[in-house]
């Protein structure tokens, strides 16, 4: 079960979705969801009510609002395809980690004026590209960010980066939990390395783990890279965290 709906920032209007189980009887316990590098799309719509059937109000905001509102991606296309991915990269570019703080707020205000969202803290889930964005906003929000969960993460920990997330991540309160592809070039073992460090330096309380033989967008249904196996168990795993923390 889903609505659309509109969120101020402030950028502009950010397009997004609330997703509740058939069976919602009252606000639930809220979860942000952000999409891969292919913006909203069916499997990513997929994706939120199966989280949302678990028990939660899901948000998923639009991430390239200031852009396009709605999908990206044509129908009958792909993101990897050659004609797409120079306009998806073009959108990605404009979500720095300033831009990313502003939206961070106006979601909260969101979740804060829906009537689906229960008040208290919140669980945040990114992919690909937006693993990074669910540290960040764990970061700059710790006492609201209860969860933080990022699967197969990209450039999460990249040493010459002073705007990648390994430099904030030690303000993190809440849990957090990476399901990293295995051999992604995207995320080699050295930043999983350096992120792993950078989070227990910190206290963080955390978990790591590799899904072996999973390739990066294995969570993914519309991607050639798709694991059906690895994909059941980043639900299992997230459900997991959800439960426990919210």
């Amino acid at each position: 079960m889903s609505r659309a709906i509109d969120i101020p920032a402030a950028d502009g209007t950010i397009d997004a979705h609330v997703f509740t189980p058939d069976d919602a009887g009252g606000p639930l316990p809220a979860v942000v969801l952000f999409t891969d590098i292919g913006g909203l799309r069916p499997c990513y719509h997929e994706k939120a009510q199966r989280v949302a059937d678990h028990g939660y109000a899901v948000l998923m905001p639009n991430v390239y609002y200031r852009d396009a509102t709605g999908a990206v991606v044509p129908e009958g296309k792909s993101f990897r395809d050659p004609d797409v991915r120079p306009t998806l990269l073009e959108y990605a570019a404009h979500l720095t980690p300033e831009a990313q703080s502003r939206d961070f707020t106006a979601l909260l205000d969101g979740i804060d004026s829906e009537a689906e969202f229960a008040d208290g803290r919140v669980g945040v889930v990114g992919y690909c590209l937006t693993g990074a964005f669910a540290l960040r906003m764990a970061a700059e929000h710790p006492g609201r960010v209860a969860a933080a969960a990022g699967f197969h993460s990209a450039r999460l920990a990249e040493a010459d980066d002073p705007a990648s997330p390994v430099h904030v991540v030690g303000t993190i309160e809440g849990r957090v939990y990476l399901g990293h592809a295995d051999k992604d070039e995207l995320l080699p073992p050295e930043q999983i390395a350096r992120l792993d460090e950078a989070l227990a330096d910190a206290g963080v309380h955390f978990t790591t783990e590799l899904y072996q033989g999973a390739a990066h967008g294995f969570t993914a249904k519309d991607a050639p890279s798709y694991d059906a196996a690895a994909d059941a168990l980043h639900h299992k795993r997230l459900a997991m965290l959800l439960d426990e923390t919210l």
